[in-house]
């Protein structure tokens, strides 16, 4: 980096650098901490034991709703009646939720993180069914970690949190380039944490 021979421009990206590198560490901080410990559960995913808990229940459709729901098949979207009574049955949204219509039968599937759920509706016998399988905290933060069924906005939020491990680890960089001649050991410690994992994935990963 040419600027820094200058002494004016070195306190100036210094400063830049800096700056920049404490906002990064800021906006990481918390994501960084549980991508870190959700990273240590899922390489032991296999030693957490966890035993799920479901729940199932079954209600009958109102008459008039059972009627409205004859004679149709293979919709894509529910009608709005059916949303609003399971909504008030069981504690599910399904705006926006896949369905599979067909044969007088309605499935719709509701995965989230660290759990399962679905709903099915015989529309001939009347008869609904709910199922809701939690598979514990650990499977929560797992699911979050790989963005497993979390929607758009957790999508959004780890390409953001990305991009700010990006900025904290480039800034980190070239504060260490900046502070290298004060600190021998600056590349060699630099070196040894390129050089471990890459004889790791080259050696030892079969």
């Amino acid at each position: 980096m040419e600027a820094t021979r200058d002494p004016k421009r070195r306190a100036w990206w210094l400063k830049t650098l800096h700056r920049w590198h404490w906002i990064s560490a800021a906006v990481c901080l918390f994501a960084m901490l549980l991508f870190s410990v959700t990273g240590i559960t899922l390489n032991h995913a296999g030693r957490i034991e966890a035993t799920p808990s479901v729940r199932t229940d079954v209600r009958e459709l109102p008459e008039a709703l059972r009627t409205a729901l004859e004679g149709r098949d293979g919709e894509s979207e529910l009608p709005a009646e059916l949303v609003r009574w399971i909504q008030s049955q069981w504690p599910v949204r399904i705006d926006g939720r896949k369905v599979e219509w067909a044969n007088g039968e309605i499935y719709v599937s509701m995965p989230r993180p660290g759990g399962d759920g679905w709903i099915a509706v015989d529309t001939v016998t009347g008869e609904a069914t709910w199922e809701s399988t939690d598979r514990g905290w650990i499977a929560w933060l797992n699911d979050l970690h790989k963005g497993r069924n979390a929607g758009p906005w957790w999508s959004w939020f780890i390409d953001l949190f990305a991009v700010a491990c990006v900025l904290f680890s480039l800034t980190g960089l070239f504060l260490l380039q900046m502070h290298a001649r004060q600190r021998p050991s600056t590349w060699p410690v630099v070196g040894l944490g390129v050089l471990l994992p890459a004889l790791i994935a080259l050696l030892l990963i079969h």
